[in-house]
């Protein structure tokens, strides 16, 4: 994988670290702040963003360096007016592709700095001055990651969208892998984890798209939408015993214990693991907004999970089996019941909780009554008009 990953590597452009560094500057705990904040000057400072540190020092309140932003300033000013004489140059003394490429760069350097709308502006304008499809897919995908980066998902949607149309005029396979990447991401941030898991599921063994993020942060992100959406059997063949996720998971603490343990049943562990694992994707910026979504959908599916194996348990084994008290598992489940997502109903007397399985069958049959009752309605209707 890594030496795939390394193959055909794109710009980190922009840097996509730094929106998840503002973000825990702007949701995260007071403990987190100084770390984040060093690393965000430091990536402001290494990509001369003049631009995006005005925009982050107002949001946060920081007392503006005078000196730093002058220093930064003067440099997008001489790197501007260099890549604009380029432009020059090549509109005058050589051919379109060398246009191309010119306006390329300057789109580039606006995103690297964080310009977001004349970034937007200038690819545009390169975009349309490309002619080989594989480049203005590489350009839509610049605009991607500016979306991503300015958390903007009308930008994300469009060129998503845009990019699929290209793909499908005929892009090459790296490029469409990369799309089910970017298109996967998309889905996990907007709550689409089942289609976020088939998409990131797809190029697992041939992820390169490290522009996004690293490797590691993809198996993450594989474990956790893969875990709520695929059944045991698929989970153990795709996900555990994946070569790929089997390379890194040791260095992706915690996750390796909150998969397996939900495969193997171990409830008690899995609970552990879920409220460390929510610690971490709740200053995810990608998956702050669905944390508690999240949490609640896979207690639910480790309660139903456990409760699909029996016919009745006492409220205490339960609680002894995912280690917390009788009055936790008693309010959580009477909480899921009454919402119509565990097919169970609690005996307060007898301390049990007895699973109620819906009859397929007898659902079919009341379907059919119902909707034969919907056709008789619309046949006497129809003889009423006849009639007429």
């Amino acid at each position: 994988m890594s030496s795939a990953a390394a193959e055909g590597t794109v710009a980190n452009v922009p840097n996509l670290a730094l929106a998840q560094h503002r973000f825990v500057l702007a949701r995260a705990p007071a403990a987190m702040h100084a770390s984040a904040k060093a690393a965000l000057l430091a990536g402001i400072s290494a990509d001369e963003m003049a631009p995006f540190y005005s925009v982050v020092a107002a949001q946060f309140s920081w007392k503006m360096d005078d000196g730093l932003l002058t220093k930064l300033s003067d440099a997008n000013a001489a790197n501007l007016k260099r890549l604009d004489d380029k432009i020059a140059d090549a509109e005058t003394n050589l051919g379109i592709t060398d246009v191309s490429d010119a306006l390329i760069a300057k789109a580039t350097y606006l995103a690297r700095i964080g310009e977001k709308e004349k970034a937007l502006s200038a690819f545009k304008i390169a975009y349309e001055k490309t002619g080989p499809l594989g480049t203005r897919i590489d350009l839509v995908f610049s605009q991607i990651r500016i979306g991503f980066f300015h958390n903007d998902l009308d930008i994300i949607t469009r060129n998503i969208e845009k990019a699929r149309g290209l793909i499908n005029e005929g892009g090459d396979w790296d490029r469409r892998n990369r799309l089910k990447v970017y298109e996967g991401i998309h889905k996990m941030s907007s709550r689409d984890f089942k289609g976020a898991a088939n998409m990131l599921l797809e190029t697992l063994a041939t992820f390169t798209s490290t522009e996004l993020m690293e490797y590691k942060e993809f198996v993450k992100y594989v474990i956790l939408t893969a875990a709520l959406s695929l059944n045991r059997p698929d989970l153990k063949s795709r996900v555990l015993n994946a070569p790929e996720i089997l390379e890194v998971i040791g260095d992706i603490p915690h996750f390796g214990n909150f998969a397996n343990s939900l495969y193997r049943c171990e409830y008690a562990q899995f609970f552990n693991s879920l409220a460390i694992v929510e610690q971490e994707i709740k200053y995810d910026r990608l998956l702050h907004a669905h944390y508690q979504f999240y949490v609640r959908e896979m207690r639910i599916l480790a309660y139903t999970q456990l409760l699909d194996s029996y016919r009745s348990l006492t409220i205490e084994s339960m609680a002894n089996a995912f280690g917390v008290s009788e009055e936790f598992i008693d309010a959580d489940l009477s909480k899921f019941i009454s919402a119509g997502r565990l097919n169970a109903v609690i005996d307060k007397v007898g301390g049990i909780v007895e699973t109620n399985r819906p009859d397929a069958k007898n659902s079919q049959y009341q379907s059919a009554i119902k909707q034969g009752d919907l056709l008789l309605t619309r046949i006497q209707k129809l003889s009423r008009v006849i009639s007429v």
